[in-house]
């Protein structure tokens, strides 16, 4: 893990591979470029004109942009790597968190290798400073744990070493529970995206189980797992019917962290598919190769619990981790079969590549048990909602508008697209069986709907409930940009830890 602190040296006398600074757009349009609060120091090295050397250069100040640049004398780093916040603010306006989270995290993707970088970007309040110190050490993870000596194969490189965050003020409260929030989320997120990458040979439901029960008892959380005894014992019809096919049966992981002082409780369900090959309903060629990744809403969901633990937030927070592996065998559940799932109702399975809605169906009617005031699921359920949003955001439907609503501003606070979608009435019909109480699938078009209309009613009537379906952004196929690498991201981890301390904080009602 990349070390990160506050540091009280000045930029310029700072020992570092490199010198980040921030360079942007003029507010005034007209082009030119303006240096950004924090790199003073280094302007003045450069004569006051930084900005016009990077301009010579081609730099523009836009998201995403990197410039490296040697150090003149007056600077003890050898590089100067200019990185671009887009268009700068206007007068006695500030950096928008967002654009520093990116920043950040691609100055420490394009810092692989070096040792120390010192970060002289806008830390202009706490606010600033933990979006700086977020972004970096999200842009700095790396999975090299099944590489040769733990680098890229490629170019022999780790991730950056160390973070030193000039400019901000060590000593002031606020600025350190910033680095040190920053640190705990990211540390959490960066521990999903490890299990989302981990090949499924390795995480199975009893190794992923055994993460979290290590995590527990560091973290003074609560645990209960369900083996596949405990689980037929239960009555907990849907995990068992996917996890059927499979020599790696199934696990329902209880995680519950809970607070002294808390009056509210949330629930946190995360389907964890460890890997996904359609059952009987197999998946088609070229749909395979990343199926690890369809347990990243339990490891999100895990990852969240865990931080909020960390954070000591006064709210008492549940995570539910539905376990399964969905193989296809003589033992496997088949369409056309019939599963009694642990609410009581019977589904009749059409398709058993629709197996997340199975396995979430039994942890959301098990939730609803203790009666919490507000239960998120969190999966990558639907080909459709991909289809609908894209590769980068993510769909929230509800039972509550009010809920929705909170829960799409909490994700764009914390820099998660995400966007409402419906649950229409009319769509419900196509789910009724001739055989069961509903059937896992319904109409093809508005799939991703169907689906969150089938996990409603695994819901008891009166709990505000959410589902996030993070099919798109949970793993990227594509390059590393911003703060998100290649592989699994840790989508929604930030969206569940925002909702848990704005309901610590009482803003949730």
């Amino acid at each position: 893990m990349t070390a990160l602190t506050l540091s009280t040296a000045a930029a310029a006398g700072l020992r570092a591979d490199a010198i980040v600074v921030g360079v942007a757009k003029s507010p005034k349009g007209g082009g030119g470029l303006v240096v950004a609060p924090g790199a003073e120091a280094v302007d003045k090295a450069f004569d006051g004109k930084l900005a016009a050397v990077l301009e010579t250069l081609g730099a523009t100040g836009g998201e995403g942009e990197v410039t490296k640049l040697p150090s003149p004398s007056g600077l003890k780093a050898p590089v100067v790597l200019a990185v671009g916040l887009g268009t700068a603010p206007g007068k006695d306006a500030t950096y928008a968190a967002e654009s520093l989270r990116l920043a950040a995290g691609t100055a420490a993707r394009a810092l692989n290798g070096a040792k120390k970088a010192a970060f002289a970007l806008p830390l202009t309040d706490a606010e600033a400073t933990g979006a700086v110190a977020e972004g970096a050490l999200l842009g700095a993870y790396a999975f090299d744990a099944y590489k040769e000596n733990g680098k890229d194969a490629k170019n022999g490189k780790g991730p950056l070493g160390e973070i030193a965050l000039t400019g901000g003020k060590p000593r002031d409260k606020a600025y350190k529970a910033a680095v040190e929030r920053a640190l705990a989320v990211t540390e959490e997120l960066n521990r999903a995206r490890d299990l989302v990458n981990t090949p499924p040979n390795d995480l199975d439901p009893e190794a992923f189980a055994a993460v979290a029960a290590a995590a527990a008892k560091e973290h003074g959380i609560k645990i209960q797992v369900l083996d596949e005894k405990a689980l037929v014992k239960g009555g907990f019809g849907g995990i068992l019917g996917v996890g059927a096919g499979s020599a790696a049966p199934p696990r329902l992981v209880k995680l519950a962290y809970t607070h002294a002082k808390a009056t509210k409780h949330l629930a946190y369900v995360g389907k964890g598919i460890t890997y996904d090959s359609g059952g009987i309903s197999l998946k088609p060629a070229g749909h395979n190769e990343t199926m690890k990744c369809d347990m990243s809403g339990a490891a999100a969901v895990f990852a969240a619990v865990v931080a909020a633990a960390r954070l000591g937030l006064e709210v008492n927070v549940t995570g539910w981790l539905a376990l399964a592996e969905n193989m296809p065998s003589g033992s496997a559940t088949r369409p056309g079969d019939v599963l009694r799932m642990y609410s009581g109702k019977t589904v009749e399975v059409l398709n058993t590549d629709a197996e997340g809605r199975l396995v979430l169906a039994d942890a959301l009617a098990k939730a609803s048990e203790d009666k919490p005031d507000a239960i998120v699921d969190v999966a990558t359920l639907t080909g459709a909602m991909v289809l609908a949003l894209g590769n980068r955001t993510f769909g929230i439907m509800a039972n509550d508008e009010a809920f929705r609503t909170s829960l799409h501003e909490i994700a764009g606070e914390v820099g998660e697209p995400s966007w409402p979608m419906p649950l229409p009435d009319h769509l419900r019909k196509g789910m009724d069986s001739p055989t069961a109480d509903i059937a896992n699938m319904g109409e093809r078009m508005g799939g991703g709907l169907v689906a969150g209309l089938f996990l409603q009613e695994f819901v008891t009537d009166g709990i505000a409930w959410a589902h996030l379906d993070i099919a798109g952004p949970a793993f990227n196929e594509q390059g590393p940009f911003g703060y998100t690498p290649k592989g699994g991201t840790g989508s929604a981890v930030r969206t569940l830890v925002r909702l848990a301390e704005r309901t610590a904080a009482g803003d949730l009602g």
